[in-house]
């Protein structure tokens, strides 16, 4: 089985995670402390109790605010994550992994496995075990592509654990706990959905740090970067679209979305970095797409800024994020104009031949065309182009300074030395080349120059997580629960489909849900289609110790309910897309605020052989 980091290794990354666990019971005993305060406030009518109670509730308060800086500044380490390259990158914004307590399952899965299949829990203390060892091993996952498929491996054996497990009609009794990311405000619940979606935010933060621990200044490292990144926004994407009422922050729409878009800048970022690397930079053209790049990595900044300064994440997201995100957008602003002024200053005229093309890029650059001579008269005539480009110059070192005041404002990136440096290089640059090429002589009032239209040669891409990377086998697989008539028969020559297959893979049939996988979701989730051939023409040797054996409902019109048919030859089983999940119970109380929920599309009534697929509930409820 596969194993996480050793937890006692001092490396700097462990290290900041080991103060992030201390901090976060530390976070947890207060706020246990601020509810017993305020229920002896509430429930109490003599006044000097109160009088005591209210300096009490004060000084929690006060510890708890304490607690929070200390977080919010471990959440700022930026620097730890990053590559340990002599070359000069701008940081990027990784995000720490989401603590979890340790889970007791072995009582409640064996009570679980006597009551329900009829079989002697102690026969499963190995299985039951192993999933522990896999869960434990989880929450110390290493940061390379062993670590990201250790969270795959357990992401997929919970579908498994599901099925098995969490008929929505009975609760396991058993409570997952997890901290925030950024906040460490504790939260539990009994749904498995709950521990599903935080460990596909682990999947994403994961990727960050992989990301942010790249040499960006190779090639490779930038390839990896991008994919790194790319894959963060992914898994960030997938939990907004398809988890919901989230009872932590980090986990609610508002904060998913903001570490969408985060991502997104992170990978446009790292293509105008790639770009550097690529386009010779004394050609003209190239140039000119540099300062687009710039201007368009500025472009998706500002987009991120205004997503943290709305109210539900501006008191959220760490003050030094929202900084950092400021001066990098006021930084690309700058080099967008930097890279058009030497574009125009330190290129020659064009020739003839040359001439029409330059005209053409020109045209689609500015986002209004700028004021003087006409556009062939202004590429021509090296002091229009010299005006030009002192404009674009004036306005590059007003947008270096705006990036480097905003900097200073706060105390934790003040010291970061690699951004200070960078932000300090680019400053000089751009001074020293309005030096060079202002004249004393020059009595023309600078004018104006117009904004750069942003433009990418490479959009980032989404990349939802891919489930079927990591093939796991369902450790639980020796469970089988079965009734009269019903069951798996592999033959010689053909895997037969009986009625108990109805019940696949959701293995608990409810008529409040449809445990339906389609194939895109067997896709998605990692299950292997080349077993599941309707046709005969699979060989049952090849199925082997892969296909799982599956626990069967005992009630025939259990299977009646879920509508769910099969035709009689080679038919497909159908289903809805996201009706597969289970659907959760409804929350016993209104007054329930945390209710975490998968996502689910509701399915329109289909029929196959005649008979009707009906639409089922479309929510994964928690308790």
């Amino acid at each position: 089985s596969q194993q996480g980091c050793d937890p006692f290794a001092q490396t700097q990354r462990s290290k900041l995670q080991h103060r992030r666990a201390r901090i976060n019971q530390q976070i947890n005993k207060e706020m246990r402390m601020r509810a017993g305060a305020e229920n002896l406030f509430r429930a109490t009518s003599n006044h000097k109790v109160k009088e005591t109670v209210a300096l009490e509730l004060s000084y929690v308060n006060s510890n708890l605010q304490l607690l929070k800086e200390e977080l919010e500044e471990l959440n700022s380490s930026m620097d730890v994550y990053q590559n340990d390259s002599e070359s000069i990158s701008v940081p990027m914004i990784p995000l720490g992994l989401k603590e979890t307590k340790e889970l007791d399952l072995l009582v409640p899965l064996k009570d679980f496995i006597s009551e329900h299949y009829g079989e002697e829990g102690v026969l499963f203390e190995k299985e039951i075990k192993e999933f522990m060892e896999l869960r434990q091993a989880m929450r110390t996952p290493s940061r390379n592509e062993a670590g990201l498929e250790l969270l795959m491996e357990y992401y997929n054996q919970l579908y498994f654990l599901d099925s098995r497990f969490f008929p929505p009609t009975k609760t396991l009794g058993v409570f997952f706990h997890w901290y925030d990311s950024l906040t460490g405000v504790p939260s539990h619940q009994r749904a498995l959905a709950f521990e599903k979606g935080s460990v596909l935010f682990n999947l994403g933060a994961l990727h960050t740090q992989i990301g942010a621990r790249q040499d960006r200044a190779s090639l490779p490292g930038l390839n990896q970067a991008i994919d790194a990144f790319q894959k963060a926004a992914g898994a960030f994407n997938y939990l907004k679209e398809n988890f919901s009422n989230a009872p932590s922050l980090d986990m609610s729409m508002a904060s998913l979305t903001m570490l969408v878009r985060l991502m997104v800048a992170q990978v446009q970022e790292c293509v105008f970095e790639k770009m550097t690397l690529l386009r010779a930079q004394n050609d003209f053209l190239a140039r000119l797409q540099l300062a687009q790049e710039a201007a368009r990595v500025e472009d998706v900044y500002s987009l991120v800024h205004q997503t943290m300064s709305q109210p539900h994440v501006k008191d959220y997201v760490p003050f030094s994020w929202t900084t950092m995100v400021q001066v990098k957008s006021e930084h690309f602003k700058a080099l967008s104009h930097y890279f058009a002024a030497i574009a125009l200053c330190d290129c020659p005229a064009p020739s003839d031949a040359e001439l029409l093309e330059q005209e053409k890029a020109f045209l689609q650059f500015h986002v209004t065309m700028p004021e003087g001579p006409s556009l062939r008269v202004l590429l021509q005539d090296p002091e229009e182009r010299r005006k030009l480009g002192k404009a674009h110059l004036r306005k590059a070192i007003m947008k270096h300074e705006e990036a480097m005041r905003i900097h200073s404002l706060c105390k934790i990136l003040r010291k970061m030395d690699i951004l200070q440096e960078v932000l300090s290089f680019t400053h000089k640059r751009s001074l020293s080349k309005y030096s060079e090429i202002d004249h004393e002589e020059d009595f023309f009032e600078t004018g104006e120059a117009p904004d750069i239209h942003p433009k990418t040669h490479q959009k980032p891409e989404i990349k939802s997580p891919n489930f079927s990377q990591v093939k796991v086998t369902d450790l639980f697989h020796r469970l089988v629960r079965t009734a009269p008539g019903m069951g798996i028969s592999q033959g010689s020559s053909s895997l037969i489909l009986l009625p108990c297959m109805l019940c696949l893979p959701g293995f608990f049939p409810p008529a409040a849900s449809s445990p339906w996988f389609s194939k895109e979701e067997q896709q998605e989730e990692g299950w292997d289609l080349s077993l599941w051939h309707l046709n005969g023409s699979q060989s049952s040797s090849a199925l082997g110790a892969t296909l799982p054996s599956l626990p069967i409902s005992s009630s025939p019109n259990q299977v009646d309910r879920k509508g769910a048919v099969m035709s009689s030859g080679s038919g497909m089983l159908k289903s809805n897309k996201e009706n597969s999940r289970k659907s959760l119970m409804n929350s016993k109380s209104a007054s329930t605020l945390l209710v975490w929920s998968k996502r689910s599309k509701r399915s329109k009534k289909s029929t196959y052989s005649g008979v009707p697929f009906t639409s089922v509930g479309d929510n994964e409820a928690m308790e």
